[in-house]
């Protein structure tokens, strides 16, 4: 991953980006006279986001906070004061969520929790839906070379980083995976277009540098795709299953 593409590349450029807002802010605070209750409300927030055990999206907050709050300016204010502390608030796939700053992480590493290990083939499988979705899992089977196993993406499933998106118009009707909002917060994203490229992957190792000088890393969709149709029209979408029986098909996942 490219260092402009880094998550601490990201918190700088946020943190940039957010200056005008909090001038405007502290304009308001010169002049507003109930400035207690202004403050009142930053600690309101910052109590909210610190004690959410997941990414907080800006409509939550509105509906905890006091009427009349400017959360967007609030949020820039908040931004600010923590960018060079050892935790910093950031934002994950359009939500806010407080997280440990990411130079520290070298010295956190014996306190941390470890985190689960995923095998050769969901790894495979979990880069091939990030990149190709929406996905069906026959394509899945053509990308890698050989078929995947129920087993495979139920684990992504259980880990919440995959997620049935609809059904391909196509006969049969397949069903199409993507990514969810948990897989970008766990890989600190704010959008799965920020997923590092050829050129990022290439520099890192992760790709032959013979590779030919027409491939293309495929740019992950962010709506619905042309030929797909939404899980939810479907009354059974949560009981949906994709799997074939096992003695249908050998399983050549290892």
């Amino acid at each position: 991953m490219s260092e402009q593409n880094t998550p601490k590349s990201r918190v700088e450029t946020a943190a940039a980006g957010i200056e005008q807002d909090v001038i405007n802010l502290n304009e308001r605070l010169v002049t507003r006279s109930d400035g207690e209750a202004l403050q009142d409300d930053m600690r309101l927030l910052e109590a909210l986001l610190f004690a959410a055990v997941e990414p907080i999206d800006i409509e939550t907050l509105r509906e905890r906070m006091p009427d009349g709050c400017d959360i967007g300016a609030l949020l820039a204010r908040l931004a600010r004061d923590y960018a060079g502390r050892g935790i910093n608030l950031i934002r994950v796939a359009d939500r806010w969520r407080f997280q440990t700053a990411v130079d520290l992480e070298h010295d956190l590493v014996d306190i941390r929790e470890a985190p689960r290990k995923l095998s050769k083939a969901a790894l495979e499988t979990l880069a091939i839906i990030a990149y190709h979705q929406p996905v069906t899992r026959p394509e899945i089977e053509d990308i890698r070379g050989v078929s995947v196993s129920g087993g495979t993406l139920d684990v992504l499933m259980e880990l919440s980083w995959v997620r049935i998106r609809g059904r391909r118009r196509t006969p049969g009707r397949p069903a199409t995976y993507g990514t969810t909002e948990n897989f970008l917060a766990h890989f600190n994203l704010e959008q799965v277009t920020d997923l590092p490229g050829r050129d990022d992957l290439k520099a890192a190792g992760l790709l032959d540098a013979r590779l030919p000088k027409d491939f293309e890393v495929p740019t992950p969709m962010l709506s619905m795709d042309i030929d797909e149709d939404p899980i939810e029209d479907e009354e059974d979408g949560e009981f949906m299953m994709d799997f074939m029986e096992d003695d249908e098909k050998p399983d050549l996942d290892s």
